[in-house]
């Protein structure tokens, strides 16, 4: 089977900074959003831009994933003899328990590139928010006859340091490589997305296993190889919205900057839609006490409280004379009456019970994780 353009979504990431919220389900299984998961950005983005090839590269408590990915049906995916594929670590290729790194990841799953037999590979992280049109890209690659093209987004100068800078010449081939540079000489930060062609760094990648077995991640090893070679490599620029949400407070921000209609990122733009695979769910209702404010409420919300600048998710219940100010409920979460909660994340299935109060700040978001419950327990009916 031939394709021109594979893509690997690297999904296997714990995202250890989102504390409580990552204990039972990978980062990209992170619900978003009030309807999504942040790897269904990445695979939208796919099915958008026409590559319907994907495979989905896994680790870190992957069932959530795979249970959520599936065959990819639910992006499109599947549809003229495309699919995504779900590739857990057991199936290495050379004995290895785990993923190393970003490029080992790719390593261990050669046998299933070579399947397809792709002219290019498409490298994604599934734990962005944003919206790209990954052909444009993979055009420019092709006009620059380039052997990696590595997507960028300028950053905020003050910013630059915690990124990986790529330094560029007049046009924009890539010159040097420099891992959050304490003085950076450009702003224009790796966005973690690759166009490689495949034969190409397939060599690269089986002579390093031939020999001592240091290619492990892209950033640290594959691009600072591909300096050293003298390959082409471009840089191309993306000017939208994007967003790591690997905190707390990032994950909270971008929540709240999804509240407004006229927000950069669209969602709600049908030219670009943003799939998802959602359990059916009943219509919401809100009680004639409910006060909702410039909020976004999904379906199936019992709503009996005042609910201001917040998103709730499927199934979320809100009690009598409960405030939900300046948040994100994630699904099937039960508040109870008179409860408070304000700058907090609540984490899928958390209980909190009458009167209790989960109270951050805009720099201290308070998080009740998975499962969680706070609060005396509510009596048995």
């Amino acid at each position: 089977m031939k394709t021109e353009t594979l893509a690997m979504v690297l999904a296997g990431g714990q995202g250890s900074r989102l504390g409580k919220l990552t204990k039972q389900i990978a980062k990209p299984a992170v619900p978003f959003g009030g309807k999504y998961r942040i790897i269904d950005f990445a695979l939208s983005n796919c099915a958008n831009s026409g590559i319907m090839n994907v495979g989905v590269v896994t680790q870190y408590q992957p069932q959530a994933l795979n249970d959520h990915v599936g065959d990819g049906k639910s992006w499109g995916l599947n549809r003229h003899k495309g699919g995504a594929t779900i590739l857990q670590p057991y199936a290495s290729v050379d004995g290895e328990k785990w993923f190393k790194g970003t490029a080992h990841a790719i390593y261990q799953n050669i046998d299933f590139i070579d399947r397809h037999n792709p002219d290019y590979v498409l490298i994604l992280s599934g734990d962005h928010i944003y919206k790209m049109d990954y052909s444009k890209m993979i055009d420019f690659h092709k006009e620059t006859a380039a052997s990696l093209t590595v997507g960028v987004i300028p950053v905020p100068w003050d910013e630059a340091s915690r990124f990986g800078i790529m330094n560029t010449d007049l046009t924009n081939r890539i010159i040097e490589f420099e891992e959050k540079p304490k003085e950076p000489k450009s702003n224009l930060a790796s966005m973690g997305i690759y166009v490689f062609n495949w034969a190409r760094l397939r060599q690269y990648l089986v002579d390093n296993q031939a020999k001592d077995r240091t290619m492990l991640d892209f950033g640290h090893d594959v691009i600072p190889a591909y300096l050293r070679n003298s390959e082409k490599m471009f840089a191309y620029s993306f000017e939208g919205y994007w967003k790591d949400v690997g905190t707390l407070e990032s994950l909270w921000t971008a929540n709240m900057e999804l509240i407004d209609p006229t927000h950069e990122l669209n969602i709600r733009d049908r030219d670009w839609r943003i799939y998802s695979r959602n359990p059916d769910t009943p219509p919401q209702f809100l009680t004639k006490d409910a006060d909702v404010v410039n909020s976004t409420i999904t379906d199936g919300c019992y709503v009996a409280g005042e609910v201001d600048h917040s998103i709730l998710s499927y199934n979320v219940r809100v009690g009598k004379g409960s405030v939900v100010k300046d948040s994100f409920i994630m699904p099937n979460v039960t508040i109870g009456s008179n409860v408070r909660v304000e700058h907090a994340i609540i984490g899928e299935d958390a209980k909190i019970y009458d009167g209790a109060e989960i109270i951050g700040k805009e720099d201290e978001i308070a998080v009740l994780g998975y499962e969680e419950e706070i609060g005396g327990r509510k009596d048995e009916d």
